[in-house]
């Protein structure tokens, strides 16, 4: 796609989102601190069935991203192919994250599928940044389900990571510790007596 192609979808689109616009979702959201430029409140499930007939292009989705649009940021972690995202693009796009809902949607639409997904949710797991490790946790717990073992270090590193993140201050950061945890301890019955035994040190019960 050309420039100008991309910012003719790009026009279509806000046209689009005009027309099922949620006003009170994007008050709510507004409220809960979810702050972007503009915000019209469409639901994911619409965002998504929108994305099937938008360009999976490296292009598209980087113009989409720069867009201080919540739509437009979650559309371009729909439409960015895993394989053309570079893990320096990974860090610009976190830097700029500024709501859970969008660390939630760039693990769970995009970087579980990346090839690098391992290296970078070690890597923000330990930032002590919360939506860094919301994101991170989040990839790690995609990556558990589907039946990816972390070797030695990787189990030692996510266990005593996810101990400390189960008491964080910030509720997502727990939530999404523990989930992970959950899917960590489902890989088999090592992984279980491992998690067990890490929580149980702490007085944690796993759920």
């Amino acid at each position: 796609m050309d420039k100008e192609e991309i910012q003719d979808k790009i026009r279509e689109l806000k046209r689009s989102f005009r027309l099922v616009m949620n006003g009170p979702a994007s008050q709510s959201m507004r409220e809960k601190g979810v702050d972007y430029r503009l915000n019209w409140g469409v639901p994911f499930m619409q965002l998504k069935q929108m994305a099937k007939d938008l360009p999976h292009d490296y292009d598209f989705a980087i113009a989409l991203w720069k867009e201080d649009i919540r739509e437009c940021k979650i559309l371009a972690t729909l439409t960015m192919p895993a394989e053309a995202m570079p893990e320096d693009v990974a860090d610009i796009w976190m830097e700029q994250t500024n709501s859970q809902e969008l660390a939630e949607m760039q693990a769970f639409n995009l970087y579980q599928n990346v090839s690098y997904a391992p290296k970078i949710a070690y890597r923000w797991m330990a930032t002590g940044k919360e939506l860094y490790e919301i994101c991170a946790y989040d990839i790690l717990g995609r990556l558990f389900m589907k039946g990816v073992e972390p070797n030695e270090r990787g189990i030692n590193e996510f266990v005593d990571q996810a101990v400390t993140a189960l008491k964080s201050s910030s509720a997502g950061v727990r939530h999404a510790a523990m989930n992970a945890v959950m899917r960590f301890a489902e890989l088999g019955l090592i992984y279980e007596r491992i998690a067990k035994t890490a929580l149980k040190r702490e007085q944690i019960d796993l759920l």
